[in-house]
Order: C-alpha cells, then structure tokens, then sequence
C-alpha cells in the first residue's frame, strides 16, 4: 500500500507546483516523508526507497531532480 501512496504524491506533485516547492524544501529524506505524512500520505523512508529504488544516505538534491518529481 505503500508504494501507491509515493505514487499518488508523486501525480499530487505534478499537478501542484505549489507542493512540489514546498516538498523541494525538505533538506533530508526524512524531512520530506514527514512532510508528506503531514499532508495526508502515509509512507516511511524505507517504503519510499523501495517505491522509488532511489537510497541516497542524505537527499542532497532538490525533489524535481528526481525522476518522476
């Protein structure tokens, strides 16, 4: 259920730049998953990782760099 809420922020962003700045504000990856749990999506840092196969210790790039933000 996990990876269809990544999926559903990720169209939520696509639709909204106004999220998609503000997600971009997000200096770490669990920054940005609390962000979106604040929001109403409902993920962890491993659950986006395993929907995304995206890892990066610390996310040090804005989200728009990420394919699929």
């Amino acid at each position: 259920m996990a990876v269809e809420e990544v999926v559903r922020l990720f169209r939520t962003v696509q639709q909204y730049p106004e999220i998609k700045e503000k997600l971009n504000s997000a200096p770490n990856l669990e920054t940005l998953v609390q962000m979106a749990g604040e929001m109403g999506y409902s993920f962890t840092v491993e659950e986006w990782k395993q929907a995304t196969r995206f890892e990066v210790e610390e996310l040090k790039s804005k989200l728009s760099e990420i394919p699929g933000i």
